[in-house]
């Protein structure tokens, strides 16, 4: 498919989606959002085992929303942008069975930063900034930044980060555990291809289940421990279960189905 805002490239059984705004930084309207759905969509459907998301060139992940398509919203429509994006893409995003990895190469700024916490974990290159300035502007986050940052660094943190409107750096982002993995931008991409190489290896049908049972524990009204329970259950009908142990018990590598 063809887009206009983002690219997205599939080999070896990863595919890289990267917004393609340099001249806005790489900034989130609603054109790409929808983009980004389709891209996302296509890629869980397909051979694809781990996703990539990144920025294009070296300053942006994603700098932010591009304000000027909602600064004259009223109260309804700018409750509707947040449902429907969340919707859309970073509800779905954190839901997907696809592992995603957010590859953050410079600015993740309001809705950026909302896209990489929505990704299941993220790397970050040296030169990386990132923070929820919405406050400065009048109006909170929307795709879901109140609720998943104070989930990634503790309340404390997260009410500073957004009462304050500012920005951390790569290494106080790591220490904050709001970023795994620290590299040059250069090994950005790299270091996040052998993370997905890793992934690869296992049980591409049990990591969809561990992340369902994992998202389980931040739901209202889901008991974690019992969609743990359930999940582990279903795994002992699959091909992925009776192939890993017979690997286990034949001292040799397993080779999983695929999902």
């Amino acid at each position: 498919m063809n887009y206009d805002n983002i690219l997205s490239e599939y080999s070896n059984g990863i595919t890289t989606i990267t917004i393609n705004r340099p001249k806005k930084l790489n900034a989130l309207n609603i054109d790409t959002i929808k983009e980004l759905h389709e891209a996302f969509k296509s890629a869980n459907d397909d051979d694809t085992k781990v996703i990539i998301v990144t920025g294009s060139g070296e300053k942006a992940f994603v700098a932010g929303a591009d304000i000027s398509e909602f600064a004259n919203f009223s109260v309804k429509e700018g409750g509707n942008l947040a449902a429907e994006g969340q919707e859309l893409l970073f509800d779905f995003i954190e839901n997907l069975s696809t592992p995603v990895i957010a590859a953050v190469n410079g600015f993740a700024l309001g809705g950026g930063l909302e896209l990489a916490m929505a990704s299941h974990f993220r790397v970050a290159s040296t030169n990386a900034r990132m923070g929820l300035p919405e406050t400065s502007l009048g109006v909170i986050p929307g795709y879901g930044g109140t609720q998943r940052l104070p989930h990634l660094v503790g309340k404390g943190r997260a009410m500073e980060m957004i009462m304050t409107a500012g920005m951390i750096d790569a290494n106080q982002a790591l220490n904050y555990g709001l970023v795994n993995h620290v590299v040059a931008q250069e090994e950005l991409l790299p270091f996040a291809e052998k993370l997905a190489s890793k992934i690869m290896r296992n049980s591409s049908v049990a990591i969809a289940k561990a992340i369902k049972a994992i998202n389980a524990n931040y739901k209202d009204g889901k008991d974690g421990y019992k969609v743990e329970i359930k999940q582990f259950g279903k795994c002992f009908g699959t091909e992925d279960f009776a192939e890993g142990t017979t690997a286990f018990l034949e001292k040799r590598k397993a080779d999983f189905p695929g999902k």
